[in-house]
This record gives C-alpha cells, sequence and structure tokens, in this order.
C-alpha cells in the first residue's frame, strides 16, 4: 500500500527503508540513500511544534517527526513552542495533503 492510500484512508504512516531504517521524506517506494524498499509505519507518532502562526482565531504549526521531516499541520488550541503533539486527523481533500494535531 502507498502512503496516499493510507492518508486517504486517515492513516498516518512514516516511510521507512527496510534497508538502513533511514526515514524517507517525502514518501516514496524506494530509499533516496541507498535505493532499499521503502515500508509503511503505522502507530501513534509523537512530533514537536518548531513554530507556529495564526490566522482568524485558527492556528497553523510546523510539527517535526523523529527529529528527521516536518509538516504543516492545524490545530485548535493555542500551541507552544516545543509542545509534543500527535496527529489526531488526517487526509486527502481537493488534491492536497492535510494534517490535524493535537
Amino acid at each position: 500500500m502507498s502512503f496516499e492510500t493510507k492518508l486517504k484512508e486517515g492513516i498516518f504512516c512514516i516511510p521507512e527503508c527496510n534497508e538502513c531504517k533511514k526515514i524517507v521524506w517525502p514518501p516514496a517506494e524506494f530509499c533516496n540513500h541507498c535505493f532499499g524498499i521503502v515500508s509503511l509505519k503505522e502507530g501513534d507518532f509523537e512530533a514537536k511544534i518548531i513554530e507556529f502562526s495564526s490566522k482568524n482565531e485558527q492556528y497553523f504549526c510546523i510539527v517535526e517527526f523523529e527529529k528527521t521531516f516536518r509538516i504543516i499541520a492545524t490545530i485548535s488550541k493555542t500551541p507552544n513552542i516545543g509542545q509534543s503533539v500527535k496527529i489526531s486527523k488526517c487526509g486527502i481533500s481537493d488534491g492536497n495533503y492535510f494534517f490535524v494535531v493535537i
């Protein structure tokens, strides 16, 4: 299964190389380091808020996973730099990825 297929199902996965164990981001079928085959790790991954901004009482934040890759997500409560968060909702809407953290 592909990263996008899982994301469409509302499941967040982290792509990891089966050979060198490197996280592959952006998601791909083959590792950009050793060209090994990539598999998807499912789990309740924790991330840290790196920075945030707000617009019209909605907060947007950049969160970092595994000290390796970052995504943009929304959060409903006032965030804090360094705060630990987890994906609560994700998917694809109008062809765009979306992530919500708590």
